[in-house]
């Protein structure tokens, strides 16, 4: 299998899940630790607990790290995950303590893979450093230790959690950078489909003016001038006039008829623009409805359209915490596009409209249309957004 199947999360993970096995091996010789617990005077009941917590903290790990790259986390869920970090920290101290040793500096050196994941990068740094002194009483219980060598030995792992730790945070910052760099390859292959219908329709127009103002017009001189003739001449020659004059206004009806066709169907198709601009984001499901062609005569407001959904996913993706967004684009029977997106996110109760929605709404207004937005704690954002086609800016 190659290696390129496995994503920087999914190495992280497995490579600490072999460390948490590597720390297990004292644990195959269970009869005899037993009986060096018992030869020292302590009850055989803690390699059991010894062992318990051990199953604990791989079990708990193991549904800790399971869809840890999801960074949408309801507030509850994210909660949770704080609740299996300190088990995890609890399972290693209590595991240090049943064996007497410094095996579980080793798993805080697996949880440090997880912490940049869960919190932010200064709380977990102060996260790993108290996890390693937690450990200082342990140590300072063994034999021929003191409390000095005790903060020496906490203060000697501190290094490797923080290789792990930052090994860890650069991986994160990769995956957020590939994601930033899908959404903003769908943006611009949206944009690109934009440019394209755009072209087609400014080439419509000019083919349409070239016929209209060419050819339309040496055909309306040449029927006139076969009109006189057809005065000036007698017999023979006036009916081949006549059939001429009457072949040059059936080709200027036919030219007229073309020039009619090209300026009807002269609208931008956004339905192909904006599925592109929805496929491509990660991490968020978006269920996208349109009609069954979404066209626009003025380009300007194809692009007033196209940069309001971009504006709606970026906000979603950055701020909402959501990990369903409803878009639904209608086509009204007095010519105004309706905008309707709602998100399953967090919402707010203090909602400050930043740049992005400042702008979504002076485009809006510039021609006509206006935004409204509802929101509130934990029911998501609302937005709705009404862009008429017709009329002057």
């Amino acid at each position: 299998m190659s290696w390129s199947l496995f994503n920087h999360l999914q190495l992280l993970r497995y490579a600490s899940l072999f460390t948490y096995a590597c720390v297990g091996i004292p644990l195959l010789r269970y009869r005899a630790l037993i009986e060096d617990e018992l030869a020292q005077g302590r009850p055989a009941i803690h390699v059991h607990l010894w062992l318990g917590c051990y199953l604990l903290f791989g079990l708990v790990f193991w549904f800790l790290t399971h869809g840890l790259g999801e960074r949408r986390l309801s507030l509850p869920a994210r909660a949770g995950r704080i609740f299996l970090l300190l088990v995890l920290n609890v399972a290693a101290f209590a595991m240090s303590w049943f064996s007497m040793s410094g095996l579980s500096a080793i798993l805080l050196v697996v949880i440090s893979v997880v912490l940049p994941w869960l919190l932010p990068v200064w709380v977990g740094v102060v996260w790993m450093v108290v996890q390693n002194f937690s450990l200082m009483p342990v140590y300072a219980y063994l034999p021929d230790y003191d409390w000095s060598l005790a903060f020496l030995q906490s203060s000697l792992y501190i290094g490797s959690c923080t290789l792990v730790f930052v090994t860890s945070l650069i991986a994160k910052q990769q995956a957020e950078a590939r994601d930033e760099q899908r959404r903003l390859n769908s943006e611009l292959s949206a944009t690109r489909t934009l440019l394209a219908e755009s072209s087609r329709l400014a080439e419509r127009m000019r083919i349409s003016r070239e016929l209209h103002d060419l050819v339309g017009h040496h055909l309306t001189a040449l029927s006139l001038n076969l009109e006189v003739a057809s005065h000036l001449v007698q017999g023979q020659a006036q009916n081949h006039v006549l059939q001429a004059q009457s072949l040059a206004k059936l080709l200027l009806g036919d030219v007229r008829e073309v020039v009619s066709q090209l300026r009807e169907g002269d609208s931008i198709d956004l339905t192909q623009a904006l599925t592109g601009l929805t496929e491509g984001v990660p991490g968020l499901a978006i269920h996208l409805e349109l009609p069954p062609r979404l066209g626009v005569d003025d380009p300007r407001r194809a692009q007033v359209l196209l940069r309001c959904a971009q504006e709606i996913i970026t906000n979603t993706v950055r701020h909402a915490g959501a990990r369903n967004l409803w878009l639904r684009f209608e086509c009204g029977p007095d010519q105004q596009v309706a905008i309707h997106a709602h998100d399953d996110g967090r919402g707010t109760v203090r909602f400050q409209q930043g740049h992005g929605l400042s702008g979504m709404r002076e485009r809006l207004a510039q021609y006509g249309g206006r935004l409204d937005i509802i929101t509130g704690n934990g029911r998501g954002f609302v937005l709705d957004a009404l862009l008429p086609l017709e009329g002057d800016p």
